[in-house]
């Protein structure tokens, strides 16, 4: 297995949850369908939904300081911040300042990424570099998902599937023989129609017009997206195992954003990978976007579900489209 020197280790991990629990029922009155019919679907009971008062910048402030935490460390230390959201509080300035300043970090680089459900992976590569290249010590790789403020309550598809919540890990660098391995990034923008928010942007910024026709909502394919999901999770955790010489019997957990229980089974059964060896999170908290990598992450780190030289692989799929994943020792 090809070795990195210095590696770059995750020293702490935290992830937040806004308290407002949507259930199924409360879902299944709002749509008019069974109950039944979401679990079957999608897998998940129940979901959480910020209040009012809620933006990203806090779910991931919150899940920060828990991070921090447990590295050992205050805002104050940091080199980096590197904040993933598809639903930043505004379009400026970035959600990653405002994380900067809840924090009392120094007058360091902070900033946003936006690559959809993969956003926490490609922040991590670009944390990875940074320790790597430069005489940083710390680098926060947070993200803040609200993705409830741009469901359409009339679209079964959407509104069943996503949750708000925030994750996040503090990186460093090390001589140690473990840390992250690998990550891999992939783009593919002919296909950037399967999901997406049509207006609010430069193309078509708001108006009366697109608030009369509800285009501030996510659109989503639902069938071209699932299929062309289960295609490209394969070719990503593939091309994890083979750029390493891991087998997947090697392979101690996998971390995999949460977007569907379905499409998650179906590449469970594909690559016939234990039960026990998949952390779930989608079934307390839904599709959380790019957040929903570090909460698992988080969930199985609370379990002590990872013991001390484990592998695990991470990977994901999301809009853009994009897809990525990585390969960590512990």
């Amino acid at each position: 297995m090809p070795g990195m020197n210095p590696h770059s280790v995750i020293r702490g991990t935290g992830s937040y949850l806004p308290e407002n629990i949507i259930s199924n029922q409360f879902l299944a009155q709002k749509l008019k369908i069974r109950e039944t019919d979401i679990v079957k679907k999608t897998g998940i009971l129940e979901r959480r939904w910020v209040s009012e008062k809620e933006a990203s910048s806090d779910l991931a402030t919150f899940a920060s300081i828990k991070a921090l935490e447990q590295a050992g460390i205050e805002g104050k230390d940091l080199d980096m911040i590197i904040l993933s959201s598809t639903s930043p509080d505004m379009v400026f300035p970035s959600s990653a300042c405002l994380l900067q300043k809840n924090l009392k970090a120094g007058k360091i680089p902070a900033f946003d990424i936006q690559a959809s459900c993969s956003g926490f992976l490609f922040a991590l590569s670009m944390a990875d570099n940074f320790l790597k290249q430069s005489d940083a010590k710390y680098v926060l790789v947070a993200a803040g998902e609200v993705k409830s403020r741009m469901l359409d309550f009339q679209d079964p598809g959407t509104l069943i599937l996503f949750g708000d919540g925030g994750g996040a890990a503090v990186l460093s660098k090390s001589d140690e023989k473990r840390g992250l391995l690998s990550v891999h990034l992939h783009s593919d923008g002919t296909k950037n129609s399967l999901i997406y928010l049509p207006a609010g942007g430069s193309r078509l910024p708001s108006s009366r017009k697109t608030l009369d026709e509800g285009l501030h909502t996510l659109r989503m394919k639902g069938t071209s997206v699932y299929r062309t999901a289960i295609e490209y999770f394969e070719k990503a955790i593939t091309e994890a195992l083979e750029s390493n010489d891991i087998g997947l019997d090697q392979i101690d957990l996998f971390i995999f954003h949460q977007a569907n229980f379905r499409l998650l089974e179906k590449i469970r059964e594909s690559f016939k990978i234990p039960e026990e060896k998949v952390e779930m999170t989608i079934d307390r908290f839904g599709n959380t976007s790019s957040a929903s990598i570090p909460i698992t992450l988080d969930s199985a780190v609370a379990k002590k579900k990872i013991k001390k030289g484990d592998h695990v692989l991470f990977a994901s799929f999301g809009g853009g489209i994009t897809w990525a994943s990585a390969v960590y020792r512990w």
